[in-house]
């Protein structure tokens, strides 16, 4: 097949029977508004956020639960955007949802004092859930999300089946080639694999072209195969305009509940900028005042008309407020009869979100008398840990297989973990309480991130102090969200 031939088969349109003109003209919009946001300010990403824009319209618009009017409500699914450097793949559509972007947002991309830097930043833009840009650490820290979701769920609500909690949510992350190629991201998505994480779905875009253009120079691997290996469940959509072949797999992916799953998209990058498109040019530049008059075009907008919105497109993404308000009144309704019949759950959430501590905490922890031989470290660090953490339910966390050398593991608590990866030495059980990273700082830093932005719990992770220069990415992202 020739490359041309392979571009038109990848690029043909595939619309569900309840797919609109209207949900076009909104696809083709977020297009044409990622192409002059990178021609006004002159730099940035358009190609990923050119094709990759019936996904991430489909994912929040038709797929994910969440309430633009609520961004912090504890029962929405997560997305991070692992591939930061596309900032427009998120700006886009949280203007288009209603989470507070307006158009001016797009046109300030990239420049000082707006609300849409180049990368996503946690705290800064309200719907960004984690601050990404070094590639791989959106997925990483995916991985501690969903696992601070299920350990979420075992502490308030750990009896009801799978899907009648109001606990139970979903992670989405879409990674781009750069983040497959990073270390980091093969030592989280292995752990993610042997923690069988059910709520985790990965969309990799598999465009197959970077800065350097094809990415065959540097990238020959099965990465299908890989994730298999590591135990997920993966599926391969051929095309990123087929949206019935997208949100099929995204929904068979959440109907998996006992592995993580990877949905492999070949899309063709810049899509559908004539001469640029499936080349390096569309991936970190901006198209050129000519390339991005040809896509408008090409879609039927006013090529001398820029940041163009039609009132009703505007009119029609933002109803998803109204299904994001129906689907919170729902999980009201499970929250409320969870309060009933877990008071002291309730009262225990409570504090978590605040942020308190219970009362007389301290007065637990021990105290040692100076003398001259003085107390190792991290023996002290182990008489604190084992004294509050009966007091501090909230706390967990474990060692980058260092454990019987750094004391990290609170006395009397299971590991966490699905019971058939147990051993001699340690027992594990879904809700558990002490993690096990093995040899993998680097995943280790990144969890810890995704489990302390998911939150409410508070978790902690030990190595000695020479291997934790594996963890400095990870450690650099926790002091820049201030997690």
């Amino acid at each position: 097949m020739s490359i041309t031939d392979d571009i038109h088969v990848l690029t043909q349109p595939v619309h569900a029977a309840d797919w609109t003109e209207l949900d076009t003209k909104a696809v083709d919009t977020i297009r044409v508004l990622a192409a002059d946001a990178v021609q006004k300010v002159g730099n940035g990403h358009p190609g990923t956020a050119m094709s990759l824009a019936p996904l991430a319209y489909t994912l929040f618009q038709r797929v994910m639960r969440h309430d633009p009017t609520d961004a912090d409500w504890i029962g929405r699914d997560r997305f991070v955007l692992s591939c930061g450097h596309s900032s427009l793949t998120l700006y886009i559509q949280l203007y288009l949802a209603g989470y507070g972007l307006e158009l001016d947002d797009l046109q300030a991309l990239r420049t000082w004092g707006s609300k849409t830097p180049g990368h996503p930043e946690h705290g800064h833009t309200r719907g960004v859930e984690i601050t990404t840009g070094p590639l791989g650490q959106g997925l990483a820290s995916a991985v501690g999300m969903a696992m601070a979701a299920r350990r979420e769920r075992g502490l308030f609500d750990p009896e009801p089946a799978l899907g009648d909690s109001p606990f139970d949510h979903h992670i989405y992350v879409i990674a781009s080639d750069g983040d497959i190629e990073e270390g980091v991201t093969s030592e989280a998505s292995s752990i993610a694999g042997v923690q069988q994480l059910g709520n985790l779905t990965l969309i990799y875009d598999d465009n197959k072209i970077s800065i350097e253009d094809d990415t065959a120079i540097a990238l020959s691997e099965d990465t299908a195969a890989r994730y298999e290996a590591y135990g997920w469940h993966v599926q391969i959509v051929e095309g990123g305009e087929n949206v019935v072949a997208i949100e099929e797999a995204l929904n068979k992916a959440r109907e998996v509940t006992d592995k993580p799953s990877l949905i492999l998209l070949r899309t063709i990058i810049g899509y559908p900028a004539p001469t640029k498109m499936n080349t390096g040019a569309a991936h970190g530049a901006a198209l050129g005042a000519d390339e991005v008059a040809a896509v408008k075009k090409a879609l039927g907008f006013d090529p001398d008309k820029t940041f163009e919105v039609a009132d009703e497109v505007i009119a029609h993404t933002r109803k998803v407020v109204e299904r994001g308000a129906q689907a919170h009144k729902h999980w009201q309704a499970q929250y409320d009869e969870w309060t009933h019949r877990a008071p002291e759950g309730k009262k225990l959430l409570d504090r978590l979100i605040g942020r308190d501590l219970p009362a007389g905490w301290a007065d637990v922890l021990p105290t040692w008398e100076p003398d001259p031989k003085g107390i190792a470290t991290r023996k002290a660090s182990a008489a604190v840990l084992n004294a509050v953490g009966p007091v501090l339910p909230e706390l967990w966390g474990g060692s980058a297989d260092l454990a019987e050398s750094n004391n990290t593991t609170i006395k009397g608590a299971d590991s966490f973990g699905p019971e058939t990866i147990s051993t001699r030495m340690w027992t594990a059980q879904p809700y558990g309480r002490t993690l096990h990273f093995g040899v993998r700082e680097h995943a280790m830093g990144s969890i810890l991130n995704g489990i302390a932005l998911h939150g409410p719990t508070r978790p902690y992770g030990g190595t000695f102090l020479v291997f934790s220069d594996y963890m400095r990415p990870a450690v650099r992202l926790a002091a820049i969200m201030k997690t």
